[in-house]
């Protein structure tokens, strides 16, 4: 039960679909000799129950991320139960090491693939390559923004606001000083870092397997995503 606890715990924190997290404890859970377990998994808790005398375990899930490198780990040391090549325990203290490792990428190197991306975007959208460099100025500071305030403020709407914010200021001042041509081109490129992709995938991914407690709720927190960003930009446009 530990196991497929905790690597049910490490995928829902990484990013990892709901259906995906119940498929992996019930395969390490059968493997383990427990065929009658069941798990219920929703984005902030994971409970699982078996047939015997164990008590129903509960966890809570505060803080998710985006870790597809732990996702894959786990999924490895899954299969690797279900055919045989680890134990259980085994398996746990593996998991633990997975659960202490650092992300696959740091802090810095978000920032500035975010900062390169946003450059991208912008052309992509058909703007000048004058808008390139702006792009990527506010690209970094707005991820940059919406990482700090986040580990601050633990508010994740209001990160995304002052990001978004961010962005829509220096670009203003950009087009202002003429250092840039395209007032629109700038902000959409720079805010698309922001825009949470794989929340609504996951989120439309677990409504087609079913999942529909989990899917609505994730597709709820990106329209919260969404409306923050446009929010943010929609301040400064107002003002400026």
């Amino acid at each position: 039960m530990d196991t497929c606890m905790l690597a049910g715990q490490i995928m829902l924190q990484s990013g990892a679909e709901t259906y995906r997290v119940e498929d992996t404890m019930t395969r390490i859970a059968v493997a383990s000799g427990m065929p009658g377990a069941h798990s219920y998994v929703t984005p902030t808790a994971i409970m699982f129950s078996t047939t015997g005398a164990e008590s129903a375990r509960l966890v809570r899930i505060d803080e998710r991320t985006t870790d597809l490198h732990k996702i894959a780990q786990v999924n490895d040391i899954s299969r690797r139960i279900s055919s045989g090549e680890l134990t259980a325990t085994e398996a746990y203290t593996l998991l633990k090491v997975i659960e202490a490792g650092p992300q696959e990428y740091t802090p810095w190197m978000k920032m500035i693939a975010a900062a390169l991306a946003s450059g991208c975007f912008t052309i992509m959208f058909q703007g000048s390559w004058n808008d390139f460099l702006p792009s990527v100025i506010a690209g970094f500071f707005g991820y940059t923004t919406m990482h700090y305030l986040h580990k601050w403020v633990q508010v994740k709407f209001f990160a995304e606001l002052s990001a978004a914010f961010c962005i829509g200021l220096l670009a203003s001042i950009f087009i202002e000083f003429h250092i840039g041509r395209e007032l629109d081109k700038i902000i959409i490129g720079s805010v698309m870092p922001l825009v949470p992709g794989l929340l609504i995938t996951n989120a439309i991914r677990d409504l087609m397997a079913g999942h529909l407690v989990s899917g609505i709720s994730k597709g709820a927190d990106a329209l919260l995503t969404a409306f923050a960003i446009g929010a943010g930009v929609a301040i400064i446009l107002t003002f400026m």
